[in-house]
């Protein structure tokens, strides 16, 4: 079938490079594509699979009262800091190995490999520690209120103990992500989110002769499941078959040159992390204080939202590779064309999801809350979600790509203005002012989505990162 008119120019390859950017001939619709396609598939599949099963461990919790899933939900903000530092050098890395693979550099890239893996030990050791320290008044910061504070706080702090080795798990993945190994990162997370779910069901309501714990069983299980994923990601470089691993020739010492370029990509990384955490600090205490109910119905939307997000996101991990790889390659044309060509796969995926949301919505939210208040709010919340599900192709794969080419300082600014600024201030005067309690908190996240995505179509657009050196 011949497409044309519009679609064609949203579709069709030759239309998504300027002729100025032009190197070499193209490759087919159906090559793009299916590239495209076979990179990014694994994370896209991996990422929702986390957010599914987060859902499922929120829907556990859930038995055990509002109370429990605001503890959880609250939960997220800390562990969400403690592993921003390591996420900003994962950018690093993912972006540092693709071009040296991209080069043909091996010993370059396991040398990326040894010398991120150091840093994260150091950075994850650091910061759960000081998490776990200091959980209460963390909590307390970040809105937790004193009916469920305690609960969020044995939460916490036994998942901290997970999370150490799961940032180590994230610097390896990330490095099989530069090299194309998407489907590493799979098979790690399913394995560990389905030891995750197992012992949900065995410790939260207590199976099977396991002692009842409650909410400290949710989040034993939770930690479980970060090891395992941590085991199975060091077995990946153990074999010197593959393309990094631990035993390739090379000192374990840091290389000046090599912390230039990660520190050039990741130190953006970093601003962009902070910038987020700050925005999401500031928006969580909006919604925390839209009482147990609304907050209740804002933590089973960001369920949903998690799922349609991580969805999407894991295209942008396969933006972000391809990207890096091109650019090594010194073709500039093939970056923006599989930018291009990722971002209208995830638009076409989200698409069907967000049609799948809301045909089911209404069974959907009863399963995670039986409280009649709780289901009538959040059913609302999956309209405003809907949109937002479409909306946000554009600001993630755009973001992951120019996170590949090492723009991160952009990527940056643009989460400053819309995360850090517009949603935290449009959601507070949507939901207090204007009187629209956490309805107006959501269409808050629309406000910083649209901005987003058309500050970073413009930037994507105009080219210069594809000038960039690591």
């Amino acid at each position: 079938m011949i497409i044309s008119g519009p679609l064609a120019r949203f579709l069709q390859v030759k239309h998504m490079v300027p002729d100025s950017f032009l190197q070499s001939a193209l490759p087919s619709e159906g090559t793009a594509y299916r590239n495209a396609f076979r990179i990014a598939w694994p994370s896209a599949i991996e990422s929702a699979f986390i957010a599914l099963i987060s859902a499922a461990d929120t829907m556990m919790v859930g038995s055990l009262g509002p109370a429990a899933i605001s503890a959880v939900g609250i939960s997220s903000q800390p562990r969400m800091i403690m592993l921003s530092l390591i996420i900003s050098l994962n950018m690093g890395v993912t972006a540092v190995i693709s071009r040296r693979k991209g080069a043909g550099d091996q010993a370059g890239a396991n040398q990326c490999l040894k010398q991120g893996l150091l840093y994260s030990i150091c950075i994850s050791l650091i910061a759960c520690s000081l998490v776990y320290v200091f959980a209460m008044p963390i909590l307390r910061v970040v809105g937790a209120g004193p009916d469920f504070l305690p609960m969020a706080a044995i939460y916490l702090r036994i998942i901290c103990l997970g999370t150490f080795f799961y940032g180590l798990s994230l610097t390896i993945n990330a490095s099989q992500r530069g090299i194309g190994n998407t489907q590493l990162a799979l098979r790690t997370n399913l394995t560990a989110n389905i030891v995750n779910v197992v012992f949900n069901y065995l410790l939260i309501g207590g199976h099977f002769g396991f002692p009842r714990l409650g909410i400290q069983g949710a989040a034993i299980a939770t930690a479980l499941g970060n090891i395992i994923a941590f085991l199975m990601s060091v077995a990946s470089v153990i074999s010197r078959r593959n393309y990094i691993h631990l035993g390739f020739p090379g000192r374990w010492r840091p290389s000046q040159s090599l912390f230039s370029s990660l520190y050039k990509v990741s130190s953006s990384g970093l601003a962009e992390q902070l910038c987020i955490r700050f925005g999401m600090l500031a928006y969580t205490r909006v919604v925390s204080s839209l009482g147990v109910v609304g907050y209740a119905s804002h933590v089973i939307m960001m369920s949903f939202y998690s799922v349609t997000y991580n969805l999407c996101d894991g295209f942008g991990v396969g933006a972000a590779a391809l990207v890096g790889q091109s650019l090594g390659a010194r073709r500039r044309d093939l970056a923006m064309m599989y930018g291009r060509v990722t971002q209208r796969l995830a638009f076409a995926i989200s698409a069907a999801a967000a049609g799948l949301l809301y045909s089911v919505r209404f069974p959907l939210v009863r399963l995670f809350s039986e409280d009649i208040q709780v289901i009538a709010l959040a059913s609302k919340l999956i309209l405003i979600l809907v949109v937002v599900t479409l909306v946000q192709t554009v600001q993630i794969i755009y973001a992951n790509a120019l996170r590949g080419a090492g723009d991160t300082a952009y990527v940056a600014k643009q989460a400053l203005v819309g995360l850090g600024i517009m949603r935290p201030l449009s959601s507070y005067l949507l939901a207090y002012p204007l009187g629209l309690g956490v309805i107006g908190a959501w269409l808050g996240i629309l406000a910083d989505q649209l901005i987003r995505s058309l500050l970073l179509a413009k930037r994507f657009s105009g080219g210069q990162w594809t000038k960039i050196d690591l």
